[in-house]
């Protein structure tokens, strides 16, 4: 079970909604830009663990140029992404933004479609439209 995709997309979204209501409770008495400085540190020293305990890290000459431009391209989304989320909850419920955080679904089926070339079915297109409904009605 733990080699499926399914397996580890559910403890992803566990562990986003856990994340949405330990950040709202960690930003009540702080910045949210500093706290998001603190949750970037914390995951640089877990995942530095991570690596170094699993015998994962590789040499830096061995990731080619795309991979850099890429993955430079998505560390700057997540940051502000991350900015921007903790903004949001320093400002609202965690019910509403978390919700809206995941229309970000509805933008990967659409951004996968125009950009990868990915196919989805009539169902999926109208599961996706189903989820960017809810979402939109969580938040009002």
């Amino acid at each position: 079970m733990t080699g499926t995709w399914q397996f580890w997309a559910g403890l992803s979204a566990v562990f986003a909604a856990l994340t949405a209501i330990f950040a709202k409770v960690g930003v009540e008495n702080v910045g949210s830009d500093f706290a998001t400085f603190i949750r970037t540190i914390v995951i640089l020293i877990a995942f530095t663990g991570i690596l170094w305990g699993l015998g994962e890290f590789q040499p830096l000459s061995s990731v080619s140029s795309k991979t850099w431009l890429f993955l430079v391209l998505s560390g700057l989304a997540t940051g502000a992404s991350w900015l921007c989320y903790f903004r949001a909850l320093k400002l609202g419920n965690a019910a509403q933004v978390a919700p809206v955080d995941k229309l970000s679904v509805v933008l990967v089926a659409i951004f996968g479609a125009l950009l990868l070339g990915e196919k989805l079915a009539p169902v999926n297109w109208l599961g996706i439209a189903l989820v960017g409904a809810g979402a939109i009605l969580v938040a009002i």
